[in-house]
């Protein structure tokens, strides 16, 4: 199997994200939006990712203009039929990804990879609603995609060795840490992650600490380089909420409970810097 040419489905943070380093790594990409609105907002940033590489020199101009050529946007997911590996990076819901899925299902090629960047959903049921379960599996990219190395590749029950083996080798190709993962809810990074941010919004909602605080502890104590209530921001707290609530359904334990105070950020509508409020002002 050879990965030639790259679709990604979502032009947002980490779809555009995704884009950027796989254009970077020689192929050719293809990026679908639903709407010319977020397309736009999406080649745009990814535009400004390839020039920010030229500045920092990281790429030769030459090879950015490349790269860029290489780079093509679309609202219609039949553009990506042709690709040898598309890549899911919508919104972390079942229903949404299931539905992309088997729209790809029916439009790729028999040989095509179907990937998903999902955070906490169950590669093994995206698989199952396809008919080709041997060729679907889980790539999650950590945000900034461009600047963060790791790479937790999600085998589900029914991903066959080949693309598992394909599919590590792409990631090393992006110049990335490839780490295989059983498909389990919350994989190994959200399973540990998310409950100590969600352990951490606790803390602020009985008055332990202040957010600045409970953050300063975290850096200066555990030399995390982002505090959690921070980093939550970054997430997104709509994502850090959808990933608990997938914890804890799927493994009913208490531990993964979301916090009230998370749920009721999130009711505000204020999801973190993307909204320009969080637990912080931006």
């Amino acid at each position: 199997m050879e990965i030639k040419k790259i679709g990604v489905v979502g032009a947002g943070t980490m779809g555009g994200g995704i884009a950027q380093v796989c254009v970077g790594g020689g192929f050719e990409v293809v990026v679908r939006e639903v709407a010319d609105e977020f397309l736009d907002k999406g080649m745009a940033r990814i535009r400004k990712g390839i020039d920010k590489w030229v500045e920092k020199g990281i790429v030769e101009a030459p090879a950015a203009e490349k790269m860029l050529a290489a780079l093509r946007g679309s609202t219609d997911l039949a553009d990506l039929y042709d690709c040898d590996l598309v890549i899911e990076a919508i919104i972390e819901d079942l229903d949404a990804k299931t539905q992309v899925f088997q729209q790809l299902d029916a439009g790729c090629g028999d040989d095509a990879i179907l990937a998903s960047n999902t955070s906490s959903i169950s590669i093994t049921r995206l698989a199952a609603a396809t008919e080709r379960p041997t060729r679907v599996v889980g790539m999650h990219f950590f945000n900034p995609v461009p600047l963060m190395k790791l790479v937790e590749i999600v085998r589900g029950e029914m991903t066959s060795d080949d693309v598992h083996d394909v599919i590590e080798e792409l990631a090393r190709g992006l110049q990335k840490t490839p780490v295989t993962v059983a498909d389990v809810p919350g994989f190994v990074s959200n399973r540990v992650l998310m409950p100590m941010i969600n352990e951490a919004v606790f803390c602020l909602q009985e008055g332990v600490a202040t957010a600045e605080d409970i953050d300063t502890v975290m850096k200066l104590g555990m030399a995390h380089p982002m505090g959690p209530l921070r980093l939550a921001d970054l997430i997104g707290l709509d994502v850090c909420l959808a990933i608990m609530e997938v914890l804890h359904r799927g493994y009913g334990d208490s531990k993964y409970r979301p916090c009230p105070l998370l749920r009721r950020k999130v009711d505000a509508g204020h999801v973190g810097r993307k909204a320009g409020r969080g637990f912080y002002t931006y």
